[in-house]
């Protein structure tokens, strides 16, 4: 019997997984360990891995379909193992069917009598009957020979049921015309799981949480003479670049003791207070945007924490980030400025009730000491939950942010 392929155990909250491509066709031949067939959930990315040497013998669930934990994707034969010819494909059927018509006995008339014999049910091919079993559909009688169900029919029969589903209470509303020469330039592309969560958690953020953006603007003179005098000590001593997300997140995290409201979250008539800084850092990838969680940020080092965003932001981009590690986060910070965003509202990441947007460093004339001078400035927004944090909080806790920026010192000093 062949090695199984079917989706393995996603993370806690993850239920399900839509098949976003297969990397090997049937009949290749595959290595332990080697991707099979690439996840696309609701929060990340994932391949799954051959579980030992062989040959790919079966595909069960094509791309584009949406599978639970457990489902069986698909089979490996042994290496030896080569794709069925139609030839032996053919050798494989009943003896009846290949053998030529006899003539009628004489005593056909009798015979005539037992019509039904010849046309009794076939069983399912293999294929089907597994994505029967998976799916849970029935399909009676299908295109093989004498009626065969084959794997085909059973996934015509499922993507039959799904189209035949009510429409949902409050469709959106329909496209304008197309003009029939424009229809041909268009691109109609599924959404990916990831991007259908993405919409569906906004969307659920805006509807849920009384949101409110307040703003500030701060003076990055200090933080950026910092780093220009010690980068490249820094870089030689902890082997990362020295950015500004090391700053932000130390920032955040005094503040956020400071107005413990802004690390708080709702849970029904309740509120939850934190004693913990789990700050997510929200990074931009090809397939939509994901927020890995810096676990602790209180407990690490600037340099601690510049190590843990870079190692999280390239895994991010390779598609390499783990469920765990998007969990849990309690404040959320998310740069816009390295698009060159000069200022935004950022959405909330619920349930959390707090969210820092960054923005681009630009160069501002600011009076300062009664002289007007060049500075370089970034607006920030902080984004919060109105049923949680009220005003004075929410701009209480941006003046802190500001102030540890403005004065880098404070966060050495722990001030």
């Amino acid at each position: 019997m062949g090695n199984e392929i079917r989706v393995p155990t996603l993370g806690e909250s993850v239920t399900e997984a839509t098949i976003g491509r297969w990397f090997k066709k049937i009949g290749e031949a595959v290595k332990v360990d080697e991707p099979l067939v690439e996840l696309e959930t609701d929060k990340v990315t994932i391949e799954v891995p051959a579980p030992a040497d062989g040959t790919l013998s079966e595909i069960l669930v094509e791309a584009g379909e949406t599978v639970g934990v457990g489902a069986l994707l698909g089979s490996l034969g042994a290496a030896s193992e080569a794709a069925p010819s139609p030839k032996a494909v053919a050798t494989d059927k009943s003896p009846k069917e290949t053998e030529p018509a006899r003539p009628a006995e004489p005593v056909a008339p009798a015979k005539a009598a037992e019509p039904a014999k010849p046309a009794a049910p076939v069983p399912p091919s293999p294929a089907a009957a597994r994505v029967m079993a998976e799916t849970g559909a029935s399909v009676e009688s299908g295109s093989g020979k004498r009626g065969q169900v084959l794997k085909e029919d059973v996934l015509a029969a499922v993507a039959a049921v799904r189209s035949a589903a009510p429409a949902p209470a409050a469709p959106p509303a329909p496209r304008a015309p197309v003009a029939a020469d424009d229809a041909g330039r268009e691109e109609r592309v599924r959404m990916t799981k990831l991007r259908q969560t993405i919409a569906r958690r906004l969307k659920e953020a805006q509807n849920a949480a009384a949101m409110l953006t307040t703003f500030n603007e701060v003076d990055m003179t200090g933080v950026m003479a910092l780093r220009a005098s010690y980068k490249e000590l820094f870089e030689k001593k902890h082997g990362v670049k020295l950015g500004f997300m090391g700053f932000f997140v130390k920032a955040v995290v005094q503040a956020l003791k400071e107005i413990p409201a802004v690390n708080a979250e709702i849970d029904g008539e309740d509120l939850i207070y934190k004693n913990y800084y789990h700050v997510g850092v929200a990074v931009g990838t090809d397939k939509g945007l994901v927020v890995p969680v810096v676990r602790d940020a209180d407990q690490l080092s600037i340099a601690g924490i510049e190590k843990k965003i870079g190692e999280y932001g390239k895994r991010a981009r390779d598609g390499l980030l783990r469920i765990e590690e998007m969990q849990g986060g309690t404040f959320t910070i998310s740069n816009g400025g390295v698009y060159g965003s000069l200022m935004s509202t950022p959405i909330l990441n619920a349930p959390q009730s707090g969210i820092l947007g960054m923005h681009k460093i630009q160069e501002r004339p600011m009076v300062v000491g009664g002289k007007i001078e060049i500075r370089p400035m970034m607006y920030l927004a902080l984004s919060y939950d109105h049923r949680v944090i009220d005003g004075k909080e929410a701009v209480t806790f941006l003046v802190r942010v500001k102030e540890n920026l403005e004065e880098p010192q404070r966060l050495v000093l722990d001030l």
